[in-house]
This record gives C-alpha cells, structure tokens and sequence, in this order.
C-alpha cells in the first residue's frame, strides 16, 4: 500500500492507514483497541495517528459501540499541584486506551458538581471518576450508580455511595510525621487543617468504617491524633488550628496560633494551601524555620526544594492516584464486576530542612 507522509488536515481512517502502510481494517482495529493485530502494526498506526493529529469520529464510533470512548473527571481545584497531577495520571491512562477526559472543576462546591455531573451525563461519557465535595450528601453520586453509570472516587469519598475509593493513608502518614517531631523532642505540636465536622476533632480510635468515609483533612486530623497519643501527649482543642479552605484564611487562624501565651514548636499542615498560609503567618511573624519553630507539609509540590530550609514533606503518589483511579474505572467500563475496594496508596516521608529539636524557652 502506498504511504503518504506530512500532515493531512482534518486526517481520516484511510489517511492513517496509508500513513502506516497498513489497511483500513487494521487501522480500525489498532485504533479502537480490539480484534486481532500485530505489535508491529499497532505501533506504527498509533505513531502515524499521531503524527497527523488524528481524531476519531466519536459519534459515529458511540452509534455503533454504544460507547463515546470519553470519561467525565471533577476535581475540587485544578489550581492545586495535587489535583494538577493527579489528572495528568488520569488522561496518561485513559488516552493510552482510545478514550478522552472531559473535566470539570467543582470549586469544593456541591452545587458546581451536581451541576457538572449533569452535564457529563448529558455527553454520554463512558465513566466519571469524582473528587466529591462532600462525604456525606452523597445522594448525587448515588444517582449515578443507580443509572448504571461507572463511578470511581478520588482521594476522599464514602463507601455508602458503592463503588470503587482511590485514597492516599493520610491517617498513616500524619501518625508518622507526629511520631518524628516527637523523636526532636516537640510537645507542643500543632496541626493547621480545614474546618471538617465529620469526626470528633480530637479521635485517634474512630472506628474504621468511619475513617473510610471522612474527609481527606479528617483523615490527617485523627492520625495527628494518634501520633499525639502513642506519644503520651496530651490531644487538646488549641492545637488543632481550623480554618476555611484558603490561603488567606490559613495564614490569619495559624498567626492565631502563634500568638497563643505558649506557642507551638512545630505544625503539620494538611495540603498546599494551608502550607503556604501558614508560611506567610510564621513570616509576618518574625519567625525562623526550623530555629524557632519547625514545619512539616502535606505535598511536595516543585517550590518546597527552592525554600531555604526546602521543606520537610509528607510526598503523596498523585500520578499514581490518577492512574489507579482511571485503570479501576476502564476496568468497570469493560464489565468487571468485582465487589468495590477502598485502593490505599502509601506516601513517602521527605525529612529536609524544616524540622529541628524545639527552641528552648
């Protein structure tokens, strides 16, 4: 067969297949990912698809397949590094099998992600994979179900809704990272978190149906408890710093804190956010970090290594969340009826330059 080569613009099946040097029913097949063809082939019609910047007809695919090879994601803030690259892990995994993301940003807003599940329904996506806004008004994703529609949950979520839960130990890790300031011999340890009644703010022992369905900040909140605990340290109100969820909110509520007649020597902060509001509190404060009090972070975004001291971090596999949440959900989209998992992945604790023993008094 006669290859073509350079871009066609608006490129068909036929080009791609000429472009490969294979026939239409080959490339059909290497591009919609079924029936029998060679490794070979299948390289060269992928690399030939996306030399000329190939786009399926999905209308013409979704009448045949009842399928609109399209997965529906809504995350809380696209702004967040974390939520940045846990998409990246989603459309890596997803595009690797034939389908394409459509996203949508809920702002941690409920109302946003009804409304924005309502549109992805309407545009006949294969699956969804949802960031919740809430773990307990969970009547919307409920509905999803009932409709038959695949639906796994990322990060936060809970088991009431049935289906598949990707999360990070954030219970685990926060235990951890209490137990290391506690080895520097810090007491009076702080916790800078998002205001979440969903547990008793001060539980290290809830029982584990209830971490299962508890906010990402909930999670951290009980571990930094636990950790309090198994240290023989007292779990008291002052310590737990809430705050609404933004940067300006964070900085205010942790200035609070260190203005308190005995301040914290050390704080643990439960995402992005809330790390860089309490960095401009300890600033404005006058402050050293480590040398007047110590910080660990939940997140290793990019700027934590360029601080001076960079920063000690709990580093969370985000990628990794993204591509397990989009494998599990390709995985329902093509029958797999398996009984839903809570998936947990496990973080890494980074020890830099922002922890230290305690200033004495």
């Amino acid at each position: 067969m006669a290859r073509r080569t350079g871009q066609v613009e608006h490129a068909t099946l036929i080009d791609v297949a000429l472009e490969a040097g294979v026939s239409r029913a080959t490339a059909a097949r290497a591009l919609g990912g079924y029936g029998s063809v060679s490794p070979d082939a299948r390289d060269r019609v992928m690399a030939a698809a996306s030399r000329l910047r190939y786009r399926a007809n999905m209308l013409a695919r979704s009448m045949k397949s009842g399928r609109s090879q399209t997965i529906g994601v809504i995350i809380a803030d696209i702004e967040l590094a974390f939520f940045a690259q846990a998409v990246r892990g989603i459309t890596d995994v997803a595009q690797a099998a034939g389908f394409e993301v459509i996203l949508s940003n809920s702002d941690e807003d409920e109302t946003k992600e009804r409304a924005a599940l309502g549109v992805l329904i309407d545009q006949r996506v294969d699956g969804l994979i949802v960031a919740p806004a809430s773990v307990s008004h969970i009547e919307h994703l409920v509905d999803v179900v009932n409709r038959g529609l695949p639906l796994v949950l990322l990060d936060r979520g809970s088991t009431s809704v049935g289906v598949d839960l990707v999360v990070i130990d954030s219970h685990g890790a926060a235990e951890r990272a209490v137990h290391h300031l506690v080895e520097l011999g810090h007491h009076r340890i702080a916790i800078l978190m998002e205001s979440d009644a969903a547990l008793d703010a001060r539980s290290a022992t809830a029982s584990e149906a209830a971490l299962a369905d508890a906010m990402t900040s909930t999670l951290r909140q009980t571990g930094w408890a636990a950790g309090m605990t198994a240290a023989g340290l007292p779990v008291v109100d002052e310590l737990i710093l809430r705050t609404p969820y933004d940067r300006d909110s964070a900085r205010r509520v942790t200035a609070r804190g260190l203005a308190m007649a005995e301040r914290p020597t050390a704080l643990l902060t439960t995402d992005e956010t809330m790390t860089l509001g309490a960095l401009e509190a300890i600033l404005d404060a006058g402050l050293r970090v480590p040398e007047d009090i110590s910080l660990v972070a939940f997140d290793d975004p990019s700027w934590t290594t360029l601080l001076r001291p960079p920063l000690t971090v709990i580093a969370q596999p985000v990628n990794e969340l993204g591509a397990a949440a989009a494998r599990r959900l390709l995985a329902r989209i093509a029958g797999d009826e398996r009984p839903a998992e809570v998936i947990v992945l496990e973080t890494t604790f980074i020890m830099r330059g922002s922890t230290a023993p305690p200033p004495s008094y």
